[in-house]
């Protein structure tokens, strides 16, 4: 893949956030990792989303110093990068203030799961980690504490919103659409606490719903 096709679909997929309401404005954004070059594609700072174009898209190395674009990378951008750095199986990065998911974690808790959808795709809880300030590599070290040993590739942090990661950037993105779908039916089930607990999964169970759908699951 050629970094002009990075950036296209970089920008292709930073269309599926406002499409699937994971974001408002010019809040989140998403990085890609050329395969080729091996420098990084990002969301330009402060752009609204159906002002992105490929071209807009800005490329930065993998300390975060500009390469090519004329806008401001994304105020995201070191905390992409030291993910990138200390994850090097990862190609893709989301980040979203997801209405559903971002609730979970404004109370400072990880979002649980009771459904056997979100045991295939995060094999558990979504896991909550601390605050930490925007604009350096505090994120970025906080995200990189919580998936580490962890299956899920999504994290919330406390106060902030949404971070996801893939072996590709477009599972990346299913994974934040997948982690607000998930925080939604979460939230859903504990609104009717009049009915009932919501029950969680046995481990075993959360287990070999993962392994299956990892292994076996789709072509």
């Amino acid at each position: 893949m050629s970094l002009a096709a990075t950036r296209q679909e970089v920008y292709r997929l930073h269309l599926e956030l406002p499409k699937y309401e994971l974001v408002v404005w010019t809040m989140g954004n998403i990085s890609a990792r050329d395969p080729d070059s091996g420098l990084i594609v990002i969301k330009p700072s402060g752009i609204r989303f159906e002002e992105l174009t490929p071209e807009n898209m800005v490329v930065v190395d993998l300390n975060g110093a500009v390469v090519e674009g004329a806008l401001k990378p994304s105020s995201d951008t070191a905390s992409h990068c030291y993910l990138y750095r200390q994850m090097p199986h990862i190609k893709g990065i989301v980040h979203t203030h997801s209405r559903y998911a971002t609730a979970f974690a404004a109370l400072g808790k990880p979002i649980p799961c009771f459904l056997t959808g979100m045991a295939d795709e995060f094999g558990g809880e979504i896991p909550c980690g601390g605050f930490a300030l925007i604009g350096g590599e505090e994120i970025g070290r906080e995200v990189t504490r919580c998936l580490t040993g962890s299956r899920s590739p999504a994290v919330i942090l406390r106060n902030h919103g949404v971070f996801t990661v893939g072996t590709t950037v477009e599972s990346a993105v299913k994974a934040a659409v997948m982690a607000e779908d998930s925080a939604r039916t979460s939230w859903l089930a504990l609104q009717l606490g009049g009915l009932g607990t919501p029950i969680p999964i046995a481990q075993e169970d959360l287990d070999s719903l993962y392994a299956r759908y990892t292994n076996v699951y789709g072509q």
